[in-house]
């Protein structure tokens, strides 16, 4: 029996990844742990025709409090997914994001290494920060060595994890260590995730309650928007036997702007609501996204397989179909 731990399962990406592990291997032993602070046990189940409910165990603890040691010992997993951290980009504690990001991430790393555990775990497009300036003004997809300026806390806490496992790689180049760049993610499941949610949801949501979609000035800004079950597809590929180690951007590999979001929200909800423009009020903010896939694509031996556009179009009319009509 296959045994698998999952840090962060009740939250948006934790959800989704643990629904397809459980779908692909009935079998499979799940442990979940989730403060819940973000994430809810409403990802875990759902009513309908293709409802579903978690089978696995959950610990329903921050990974600070626990003895991770002995959890693991107790448990034995094949692999560790770990998807748990702070990911709200706007938290003024620093401590608090590092503390929180980087200490049981410490930990997971040294029970990695020395049980022979497959860890795969979740970086952030973040990570490049300013330091993408370049390719963000030649609007062309971030390669991996872009990284390494970080434009706020929760980016620098993710490169300091980055740095950890890059650390424990080369002392230890047969342990299997793979860190996975989220760009921007979309998709069922985001909905307790809240301000954080991404910006899809957000406008989907304002344009069905009618009003005009809200966006920073002048909606040019461009992000990689890429599909939560991609996303899931290349975290389960990460953990495959005989993958390099190492970290990989996860993204659709196209920008899409946001004046192209609203265009394909007004498609698919049969409005036409022209955008209300606002001044970005935070700094920090990336003007572009881009993931660079071709190692990813090589190494991981995955691509994605939703285009940006098509899949905000069903997106929408799936979060139509689920608003209570007034």
């Amino acid at each position: 029996m296959t045994r698998i731990l999952v840090t962060g399962g009740a939250g948006f990406i934790g959800s989704n990844l643990v629904r397809h592990l459980q779908d692909d291997d009935p079998q499979a032993r799940l442990l979940v742990i989730d403060d819940f602070r973000t994430g809810t046990f409403n990802n875990l189940v759902s009513e309908g025709e293709n409802g579903w409910a978690f089978r696995g165990e959950v610990i329903a603890r921050a990974l600070g409090e626990l003895d991770l040691y002995s959890l693991i010992d107790d448990f034995e997993p094949d692999v560790i997914f770990h998807e748990a951290s702070i990911t709200d980009t706007t938290v003024a504690d620093q401590a608090k994001m590092i503390s929180d990001n980087v200490e049981p991430f410490e930990t997971l790393v040294n029970i990695a290494v020395e049980d022979g555990v497959r860890l795969v775990w979740a970086s952030s497009a973040a990570t490049y920060g300013t330091r993408a300036n370049g390719a963000a003004q030649s609007r062309r997809p971030f390669e991996l060595d872009d990284a390494g300026a970080p434009a706020n806390v929760y980016g620098f806490s993710k490169w300091v994890m980055e740095n950890v496992a890059r650390q424990a790689l080369e002392q230890n180049p047969e342990a299997h260590l793979v860190g996975l760049r989220y760009f921007n993610v979309f998709g069922p499941g985001e909905q307790a995730k809240g301000h954080m949610a991404s910006m899809i949801y957000k406008l989907a949501l304002q344009m069905l309650e009618g009003k005009n979609p809200r966006v920073f000035r002048d909606g040019s800004q461009a992000r990689d928007h890429v599909h939560v079950h991609d996303v899931v597809s290349a975290t389960i590929a990460a953990s495959a036997d005989g993958v390099t180690s190492g970290v990989y951007n996860v993204g659709a590999g196209k920008a899409t702007t946001f004046n192209q979001v609203i265009d394909a929200l007004n498609e698919a909800l049969g409005t036409k609501l022209p955008a209300e423009y606002f001044e970005n009020p935070y700094p920090f903010t990336q003007d572009y996204t881009c993931a660079d896939i071709s190692r990813t694509r090589s190494n991981l031996k995955w691509s994605p397989r939703f285009d940006p556009r098509q899949a905000i179009i069903e997106y929408a009319r799936q979060l139509r179909d689920q608003t209570p009509r007034k």
